[in-house]
C-alpha cells in the first residue's frame, strides 16, 4: 500500500520533453515567418533615363592588426595595391576608397594608406568605423583625463 500512494504523489521532477517540443516548433515558425518577411519588397518597375548617373567604383582596403594589407578581400602587398588604385583611377576617374584599420594599427599606417590613395587620384575616400563603439574622450573607465560625468551645480 506504501508504494500505491507514493506513485500518486506529487510530481517532483520537472519533464522537459514538452519544453524542448514547444522550442522546436516555435523555432520552426520563426525561420519560416523570417524568411517570408525578409523576402516581401515593394516591387517597382523603375523607369528607363538615359542620363543615369553612375555609381562610382568603390575599392576597400583594410589594415589588420598583425601588419596585413587587404583589397576587396584578397591580401594584396604595397606593388599591388598602387597599381590596384591606379587601374580604378584609371577606369573611373571618380573611384572611392573605404580604408579600414583596425583600431590596434598605427596611426602612421593609416596615414600612409590615404596618402597612396591621395597620390593616385583618388579624391574621395572614407575610413570606416565602429559606430556602436564610439565614446566621446574622457568617457572611458580609467581614462587619463579624469573628466567626472554627469551635470554638476558649477556646471
Amino acid at each position: 500500500m506504501a508504494a500505491g500512494a507514493r506513485r500518486r504523489g506529487l510530481i517532483t521532477e520537472i519533464n522537459v520533453t514538452p519544453l524542448v517540443d514547444i522550442m522546436l516548433v516555435l523555432l520552426i515558425i520563426f525561420m519560416l515567418t523570417a524568411h517570408l518577411i525578409a523576402r516581401q519588397a515593394i516591387e517597382v518597375q523603375l523607369p528607363k533615363a538615359a542620363q543615369g548617373g553612375a555609381v562610382p567604383m568603390t575599392l576597400a582596403v583594410t589594415l589588420t592588426r598583425e601588419g596585413r594589407l587587404y583589397l576587396n578581400g584578397s591580401e594584396v602587398g604595397p606593388p599591388a595595391l598602387r597599381a590596384a588604385v591606379r587601374a580604378a583611377v584609371k577606369k573611373d576617374p571618380k573611384a572611392q576608397v573605404i580604408i579600414a584599420g583596425d583600431k590596434h594599427v598605427s596611426h602612421g599606417r593609416v596615414v600612409w594608406v590615404l596618402d597612396l590613395v591621395k597620390a593616385l587620384g583618388v579624391s574621395s575616400f572614407a575610413i570606416q568605423i565602429d559606430p556602436a563603439g564610439l565614446t566621446p574622450p574622457g568617457a572611458e573607465a580609467g581614462g587619463p583625463s579624469g573628466a567626472r560625468q554627469g551635470g554638476g551645480a558649477g556646471e
